[in-house]
């Protein structure tokens, strides 16, 4: 009779196992979740940049920007348009 039994449960033991272990773990998600208590929250790290860049702001001194009549920004040809600092000629 064991050598039956032992035979059925070798063929058959994926479809027995894995809804008991669906079964098992849906359960198990469930109590977790009642007893488990959410973290605090965080703010974003969009918020974080933003009032980090604000206060660098604040914190600097209020230089006036360029005149845009110079047009400094504008390279004078196009082989200055992306050139390394480290060979820059300022």
């Amino acid at each position: 009779m064991w050598p039956i039994v032992m035979a059925f449960m070798r063929t058959y033991a994926p479809y027995i196992t894995l809804p008991a272990a669906a079964v098992i773990g849906f359960i198990g998600y469930n109590i977790e979740k009642q007893f488990r208590t959410p973290p605090p929250p965080r703010p974003s790290v969009e918020d974080l940049r933003n009032e980090r860049l604000l206060k660098e702001m604040l914190e600097s001194e209020n230089v006036a920007p360029d005149p845009l009549k110079d047009k400094t920004f504008v390279p004078k040809t196009v082989f200055e348009k992306n050139v390394s600092p480290g060979i820059r000629d300022d």
